[in-house]
């Protein structure tokens, strides 16, 4: 009891001290100036350095995060196959596939479109896309059946452990032809296919492997229609529960495979799915909530959809929707923005939001430039600079233009988190203290406010929950201090961007 009463004690001061920081601060005019544009470059790098942090498995010699080490390596045993490899999702020991294939279907939709811009880490892209798809196809190696699961969540999240001394149940879940799971598995082929677009310049072999893997578990995933929320439920719920149907996760695997594989086949279950979300969704011209997620794909379906060229005139009427929805002087806005200026969608973790959201307007911006199109929402009409300023602002909140001064990503800047929720940043690296830690070994290091003792660079973590900008830099608070993989996949794609044309 006392030690909760010193947290909360903890946070109230230092919730005190971020609203008189705020007082002091004032919202730019919206004719001051350009401010200084951020070093995005700097963001792009360590946005993916990030990744070498989350890595689970044997880590190469040119691992660069030099404090973590290898570990799951018998991910995999009590099911007789291979599952050692894949990422983290966020500060737990849990290799949780549904989002780590979103993960890698927006690391993969990031190269595609921003490849161009990356330059000199674009290998590095590459590298950090291979580590979810080298998983993903041991993942998915035997027919109608996909592994989606590697850990007991319930074993892990009673325990404060860094991975290298994991010693709570590595059960392996899966999904099959009598436990369906089609929103996972859809997701899994539209990773999958996303990343042969990826890799087809650069290794047209891995490449071709990739999408005919993505073709079987897309056939998998359509044939045995059903939600791994209902088949294996409790291992998967609350934590990566699909709330909201597979359809969205259908439509988006046979998009990618329609675009990656240039054919038509997959015409048909793209159009059956979209009225299927429209009749069920109910979606409005006018109102709707756009998200785009791990767990809901509608708007990124949408904005995929038109940069396809589909002729159904539906995609560009709901994808001026979706934007409509966001821009701040748009009439028909549904977007809370905090004073500070970000959006404000979720009151967990809202940055995965943000980043999200923020990239599917730059690709849309940018599909509008090249047509020569514009936004008409209401009786105002913004031009495609409006979309990808907007997006701007975010990264810039984000990187630290914000209220507090503080940059939401770990190690850019002067001033960001230092007590973020993430077991192996915050216990002592095996290089630090080489024995061995038990399940509770590391509650001292969960509680105390000190810093953690190893940077896990480029770690955007959830940010502000709130309407007023404040944040708690404090291990406890996960739904604003945990950094999960998905939150860091869109900013590949907005920080390539912005580092050549900010």
């Amino acid at each position: 009891m006392a030690a909760t009463t010193v947290r909360f004690c903890l946070a109230l001061l230092i919730l005190v001290a971020s609203m008189a920081s705020m007082a002091a601060w004032k919202m730019p005019s919206a004719v001051a100036g350009r401010r200084r544009s951020p070093k995005y470059a700097d963001a792009l790098r360590k946005c993916l350095l990030f990744y070498e942090g989350q890595r689970s498995g044997r880590l190469p010699s040119t691992q660069r995060l030099t404090w973590r080490k290898d570990s799951g390596l018998k991910d995999g045993q009590d099911a007789g196959v291979d599952l050692v490899g894949g990422y983290y999702d966020a500060g737990d020991n849990v290799k949780f596939g549904f989002p780590l294939a979103f993960t890698g279907t927006v690391l993969a939709w990031s190269i595609v479109e921003f490849s161009a811009d990356m330059g000199p880490e674009l290998p590095h892209a590459h590298e950090a896309l291979r580590w979810v798809t080298d998983y993903l196809l041991k993942a998915t190696d035997q027919p109608n059946r996909v592994f989606v699961q590697s850990g007991d969540p319930y074993s892990d999240h009673s325990c404060w452990q860094r991975p290298e001394d994991m010693d709570t149940p590595r059960s392996s879940f899966q999904v099959n032809d009598t436990h369906p799971g089609s929103e996972v598995a859809g997701e899994t082929a539209a990773a999958l296919a996303a990343a042969s677009i990826a890799f087809r310049s650069s290794d047209p072999a891995y490449a071709d492997t990739l999408l005919s893997r993505a073709k079987t578990v897309y056939d998998f995933a359509n044939k045995y229609q059903g939600s791994y929320a209902v088949s294996i439920g409790q291992w998967v719920c609350p934590f990566y529960c699909d709330y909201g149907g597979y359809e969205d996760e259908l439509v988006w695997g046979a998009a990618w495979l329609d675009r990656a594989a240039n054919s038509s086949n997959y015409t048909k279950h793209i159009s059956h799915g979209m009225q299927q979300i429209r009749r069920q969704k109910k979606l409005r011209v006018n109102g709707y909530d756009w998200q785009f997620s791990w767990e809901n794909k509608d708007a990124g379906n949408y904005i995929l959809l038109l940069l396809m060229q589909k002729t159904d005139d539906d995609y560009s009427t709901y994808a001026q929707n979706f934007a409509c929805s966001l821009l701040p002087q748009s009439p028909t806005r549904n977007t809370e923005y905090t004073p500070g200026g970000l959006m404000y969608k979720a009151p967990a973790a809202n940055m995965q939001a943000v980043t999200a959201l923020s990239f599917l307007l730059l690709v849309y911006g940018r599909h509008l430039n090249n047509v020569n199109g514009s936004v008409t929402c209401g009786d105002s009409k913004f031009p495609p600079s409006a979309l990808i300023d907007l997006a701007r602002s975010q990264v810039d909140y984000i990187l630290g233009h914000n209220p507090l001064r503080m940059s939401y990503m770990v190690g850019y800047g002067k001033k960001f988190p230092q007590r973020i929720h993430h077991r192996a940043a915050s216990v002592p690296s095996v290089d630090q203290h080489p024995q061995h830690l038990w399940c509770k070994d590391g509650t001292p290091y969960y509680v105390t406010d000190a810093p953690n003792p190893n940077v896990l660079v480029g770690a955007i973590v959830g940010g502000p929950n709130d309407r007023s900008d404040n944040f708690l830099d404090s291990r406890p608070w996960s739904n604003q201090s945990e950094p999960c993989t998905y939150i860091n996949a869109p900013f590949v794609g907005l920080s390539a961007y912005f580092s050549k044309h900010g």
